[in-house]
């Protein structure tokens, strides 16, 4: 795939001045990338808002609806109404991978009108420097998603890119969904007779999202939970 036919969805919102810090950071680094970029924010202060539309490749957009599915709806189908016929959804704050990984993996993914999704996916050890707790809970989604897919890999890491003529699907979703839009979507792909691939890498774990405490459990049990929701929406 060539990185023209590739526009970014992607969502935002700070909470701490840590967070805010890192953010900046990393979107920098994807405002670089020779593609456009629609992001939907979700109520940052002003000061950070005016930093994202700073960048000149960037569309902010406001979200279609509350939670985090009215930004990801609001994103991706501003991306979709572009001309690039797949569009690479990621969260803000993967840096690493936009500095060391995505030229390869979009060079990688096939752009023929067939695929669905290609699924950025740790391999074995970089899957192993995650949170053990996160690790239980994103395995077990995985064998999940496995099993009705049709397609063994990790579903959880982040990154993906999308056949744009999926996103007319987002429409059944409500905000409860939450980030059970991403699996809803894989499945639906499938179920539709698209490919659903996975280019496996070693996308290790940042230093600092190793924490393994009680609020990151809460996190990784809310976020398997709308996981399934979105597998059961799927299958409807």
């Amino acid at each position: 795939m060539d990185v023209r036919d590739v526009s970014v969805a992607t969502m935002t919102l700070v909470r701490d001045e840590d967070e805010e810090r890192l953010l900046r950071e990393t979107l920098h680094r994807l405002s670089l990338e020779p593609m456009k970029v629609a992001l939907s924010d979700g109520g940052s202060r002003p000061e950070f808002v005016d930093f994202l539309r700073a960048q000149q490749s960037f569309t902010i957009v406001p979200p279609d609806g509350g939670g985090l599915a009215g930004q990801v709806k609001a994103s991706l189908r501003t991306a979709a109404d572009w001309p690039s016929p797949f569009i690479l959804y990621t969260e803000p704050d993967k840096h690493l991978f936009f500095e060391q990984a995505l030229a390869g993996f979009i060079s990688a993914a096939p752009a023929d009108n067939d695929v669905g999704v290609v699924l950025a996916s740790r391999d074995e050890r970089s899957f192993a420097t995650f949170p053990t707790f996160q690790q239980h809970t994103e395995g077990a989604f995985n064998t999940l998603c496995a099993d009705i897919i049709g397609s063994r890999g990790d579903y959880c890491y982040g990154p993906f890119l999308l056949n744009r003529a999926l996103v007319s699907h987002l429409a059944r979703l409500n905000r409860e969904v939450g980030w059970g839009w991403r699996p809803f979507l894989f499945a639906t792909a499938r179920r539709l007779g698209y490919r659903v691939l996975h280019h496996v890498g070693d996308f290790a774990c940042p230093d600092h999202q190793r924490q393994d405490d009680p609020g990151e459990r809460i996190h990784r049990l809310r976020q398997l939970s709308q996981n399934i929701e979105g597998l059961v929406l799927s299958q409807q």
